[in-house]
């Protein structure tokens, strides 16, 4: 009996582990490569606060913003400014995941 509890509690805790709920997804930025504006989007699956950053190859960041997502489909509008020709990495993150992706100014 003690046996089938603990195989039952182990398996209820391994579903919650690897069943946590992507809260943000889909990133990515449109036009690229650009050379002035680009428009990066991503989906949030509730509304919560992003941090929006940009850094150079060499992992210094150059751009760092905080963004309120709402549920669904969101845009985040982003310009070269004065930055140079280039790869540049550009994440979003909330309180549960990061991801980063690429963008390059021509």
């Amino acid at each position: 009996m003690i046996k089938k509890i603990l195989i039952f509690l182990f398996f209820v805790f391994t579903i919650n582990v690897f069943s946590q709920e992507k809260s943000i997804d889909n990133l990515s930025a449109a036009p690229n490569p650009f050379t002035s504006t680009t428009k990066i989007t991503f989906k949030a699956s509730k509304n919560t606060n992003v941090f929006f950053v940009v850094k150079n190859v060499l992992g210094k960041t150059i751009h760092k913003e905080v963004f309120k997502a709402k549920t669904g489909t969101n845009s985040i509008p982003f310009s070269k400014g004065d930055l140079s020709t280039g790869i540049y990495i550009y994440s979003i993150q909330n309180e549960k995941r990061i991801i980063s992706k690429r963008f390059v100014i021509k």
